[in-house]
């Protein structure tokens, strides 16, 4: 398993780091989408139905579901916290995995429990 050490190297490589404020929405429910999200700093809220079901930190990674066929977002994502996003697309994550191909099995256990924990909440 990757440390939140590595995980964090992998997203300061990325360009164009993008600040959202406390509050502000990064993504809602059912929008299309083409990028994952890596936190470089902060936290996000998760929200299926308007309600939260889970906080995330920095060093975790959000909106996989991209990269497995799901087109249009299962959930809201909201900074909890003034918080630092990183954006990859399928060729930066790619070329992520390249570099550190550990980096895919921790998006992707990331992905399954997160997707087993919202399927016990429903």
């Amino acid at each position: 398993m990757l440390s939140p050490v590595v995980t964090l190297s992998i997203f300061q490589k990325q360009p164009d780091p993008k600040v959202f404020s406390a509050g502000q929405v990064i993504f809602e429910e059912g929008q299309p989408d083409d990028e994952i999200y890596g936190i470089l700093e902060g936290e996000v809220d998760i929200l299926v139905n308007g309600k939260i079901v889970e906080t995330i930190e920095t060093g975790e990674v959000f909106g996989v579901g991209v990269l497995v066929g799901v087109k249009n977002r299962t959930y809201t994502a909201i900074a909890k916290v003034d918080t630092k996003l990183v954006f990859l697309d399928e060729q930066r994550f790619l070329f992520a995995v390249q570099e550190t191909p550990m980096f895919a099995l921790e998006v992707m256990k990331s992905y399954s429990e997160r997707l087993s924990r919202l399927q016990h909440l429903l």
